[in-house]
């Protein structure tokens, strides 16, 4: 597997899929293993996945805030240079947005296109979450229910284990069904606990979501009508803070685009990279 020299030369990994012009693509959680996002349904191009700090194959770092998304900025800035490209074209899913606009706003002109998957916005945008409807329209669902349920107890924050036992349970509010495509998807998910804790254990700037009006290149928001983690207002409100932001919702899809909805994921997400 491919590596590459951070900073403080530590060797982080990193996953590599497919052939043709590269897109990184940085995979959220917080510090789930990346395998989950796969090859984007196909996506055309060299997908480049690295291994986030204390993430699969790559070492956690000796401080924890050094694994903060904040910082990871710095990491991702070392994978272009190794890369030997003048600009990214990045994408990220979900909690990894936060690392791909913490790196959009400390290395702005760094960056040629950046695709926004399902990201969480509420802490950026000011308008309410209706995530709690959509949440309220599937209570009748079995599986939601128990899901729900699992939600409102709780996670185990002493036990890596007990933590990602309780990510499975919860898993159906995730996805706007629960068959047996999205039961397999969630299965074969890995939460590195203390990587996700590290992940966010530093603020980013009070002045973060203003300084998204500095980053220039093209932006797409893309989200699911039923996500039931972000909701819909939030997201589409994101992509009004970037100069050249657009949003592209998909029907009948939660909050995994590319298992959900492969060929509108595949076929909004090509558009933008083209």
């Amino acid at each position: 597997m491919p590596t590459f020299l951070a900073a403080d030369n530590a060797s982080l990994h990193y996953d590599v899929h497919g052939d043709g012009p590269p897109l990184v693509v940085l995979a959220g959680g917080a510090a789930r293993h990346p395998s989950y996002v796969g090859d984007l349904a196909g996506l055309s191009g060299r997908l480049v996945v690295p291994h986030l700090r204390g993430v699969g194959l790559s070492p956690a770092p000796a401080d924890p805030e050094t694994g903060s998304y904040w910082r990871q900025a710095a990491d991702v800035e070392a994978l272009r240079e190794h890369l030997g490209l003048e600009r990214l074209a990045l994408a990220a899913h979900s909690a990894g947005t936060r690392l791909a606009m913490a790196y959009a706003v400390q290395y702005p002109d760094r960056v040629a296109r950046l695709l926004l998957i399902t990201p969480p916005a509420g802490d950026l945008v000011d308008v309410p979450s209706d995530a709690d409807a959509l949440i309220a329209a599937r209570r009748h669902e079995p599986e939601v229910s128990a899901a729900l349920a699992a939600r409102e107890a709780g996670p185990d924050l002493a036990d890596e284990e007990r933590f990602n036992d309780w990510q499975r349970a919860v898993a159906p509010l995730c996805y706007a069904a629960w068959t047996v495509v999205e039961e397999e998807h969630a299965r074969t998910a890995h939460y590195y606990l203390a990587a996700g804790l590290a992940y966010l254990s530093v603020d980013p700037p009070a002045d973060l979501a203003e300084r998204l009006s500095a980053v220039r290149a093209p932006v797409l928001v893309l989200g699911g009508a039923r996500d039931c983690v972000t909701g819909i207002a939030p997201v589409t409100a994101l992509a009004g803070l970037f100069p050249s932001g657009d949003v592209v919702l998909l029907e009948q899809c939660g909050h995994y685009p590319w298992v959900e909805r492969p060929a509108e994921f595949r076929q909004a997400a090509e558009s933008w990279l083209a």
